[in-house]
């Protein structure tokens, strides 16, 4: 029998067991260890509720809060079937996820710390990475936030599906990076975590989520880097030393980690690639002397800066002019994700997708307005594709007879009844290294459709579809 520890009794009142039925099984278990976290747990929870992907269960594992943390949990597991709520006697973080991950039932599990947060298509995209790659591990780019900034933060540039041995090499270059040591940037599946009986190591305060990640490593055959910041880190933490941890035992929980990440490549590669890497291998135990959060500077923005704004308000009353509005960012939502993944900005994406309609134009100006660009912004970003090799552009002379009706009429078939007109044409045609960007983006568009359609059943979607096409249809011969 399948349980949801949801605590749910009348007058507010705990559970004994804190156990209620649960009718199916989620395909993602979201954990999050809650310690004293009442300032941010309800933006983390929040976030993770307001997912597009909706067949989760999300465990909110208390690991012994004095604060108003129980009180929050349990107030979620009252609103949400979803939710599950375990509380238990303060035991530190990694005692607290694998209680957590002894509870859970989901095909994927998936991490959050309480004082993060997570995009709106977050758990989508890595189920979708997951299981269209047929892969053991997803592992995403992230935002790092500090104060009211935030830079973005990735490490594999590569595309496409990585073997253990490919991405080994990626983690050796940035051994201490969060990028490879969090759990919370990344996608697993149970049946490798329990068949291998993979749990957090209790006796260690550093690194234990980059051991227990290299244990995991070691039985992924395919593993993919999805470069879309999905993850928003927030910096609170202290360093080993700022929480008073004894120095001694600081030294040997380093000397153990170390040990562990040597053995790890020696599992990886056989004893000569092993032999021709160890340089690379030896630059862990320098790195491993700060606290092992080594955070490359990168250009930051203001935070909500980085994502393309969008205004909600529940004033105003819905008509054509309010729909439009949501529909176009709607598309912008998820081209940007397009952009972010393929380091691109959104006019770059923005013209693609008008292209991969069409690629003959009028003119320029034909081209500009439909990506509603300045034709010095269109001249720009033209250039900046062609830059990177995913559009070829020409301008194409097309002749066309035309026919003067008055002098064809008095003299049929004389010179003066026919003429010919020059019409200038761009053709922006993309290139063969742009297919995988098309298709994405081809892939985004699907998407604004299935959340336009998302509270419909299947015949109410297809009128839906079968309607807007007549609409649009309409609107078409009307402009024409």
């Amino acid at each position: 029998m399948d349980y949801n520890w949801a605590c749910v009794l009348d007058h507010g009142a705990r559970p004994s067991n804190g156990l209620v039925e649960r009718d199916t099984m989620p395909k993602v278990s979201i954990i999050v260890p809650v310690y004293n976290a009442q300032e941010t747990l309800r933006r983390c929870v929040d976030s993770i509720l307001g997912q597009e992907y909706r067949d989760f269960e999300l465990i909110l594992a208390d690991d012994g809060s004095t604060d108003g943390s129980p009180a929050l949990c349990d107030e979620y597991a009252e609103k949400d079937s979803r939710v599950r709520v375990l509380h238990k006697e303060n035991s530190g973080v990694s005692d607290t996820r694998n209680k957590a991950l002894d509870a859970a039932h989901g095909d994927y599990v998936q991490f959050l710390d309480s004082d993060d947060w997570i995009a709106p298509e977050a758990t989508r995209l890595l189920v979708r990475a997951m299981e269209e790659n047929s892969c053991d591990m997803v592992i995403a780019d992230f935002y790092r936030v500090i104060g009211s900034k935030v830079s973005r933060k990735g490490d594999i540039d590569a595309e496409g599906v990585l073997s253990r041995e490919e991405f080994g090499d990626y983690m050796i270059q940035n051994p201490s990076d969060f990028y490879f040591g969090v759990v919370w940037n990344k996608l697993y599946r149970r049946d490798i975590i329990e068949k291998y009986q993979l749990r957090m190591d209790v006796t260690l305060s550093w690194c234990e989520d980059f051991i227990f990640n290299m244990e995991y490593e070691l039985h992924c055959k395919r593993i993919y880097p999805l470069q879309v910041p999905v993850y928003y880190y927030v910096r609170t933490r202290g360093s080993l030393a700022s929480q008073g941890a004894n120095p001694a035992k600081v030294v040997q929980m380093k000397l153990n980690v170390i040990e562990y990440y040597n053995d790890f490549y020696k599992q990886v590669f056989d004893e000569e690639d092993y032999r021709a890497r160890r340089p690379d291998i030896y630059r862990f135990y320098i790195e491993s002397a700060g606290d092992g959060d080594i955070m490359p500077w990168q250009r930051s923005a203001k935070l909500g800066e980085e994502r393309v704004p969008v205004y909600v308000n529940p004033k105003m009353e819905p008509d054509a002019l309010l729909g439009l509005y949501f529909e176009e960012k709607l598309v912008e939502r998820n081209l940007e994700l397009v952009a972010a993944r393929f380091d691109l900005t959104p006019r770059d994406v923005r013209l693609l997708a008008f292209v991969r309609l069409g690629t003959v134009f009028s003119g320029r100006d034909e081209l500009a307005d439909y990506c509603g660009f300045s034709v010095l912004q269109l001249a720009r970003t033209l250039q900046r594709l062609q830059a990177k090799r995913l559009i070829t552009v020409e301008t194409r002379v097309e002749r066309t007879e035309a026919v003067d009706e008055a002098v064809a009429t008095v003299a049929p078939g004389s010179a003066a009844a026919t003429g010919t007109t020059k019409t200038k044409l761009l053709v922006v045609t993309p290139t063969e290294q742009a297919q995988t960007v098309m298709e994405a983006i081809a892939e985004a568009l699907r998407d604004c459709d299935r959340v336009r359609c998302s509270s419909m059943d299947e015949d109410e979607a297809n009128r839906y579809r079968s309607d807007r096409k007549k609409a649009l249809e309409s609107i078409r011969r009307t402009l024409a």
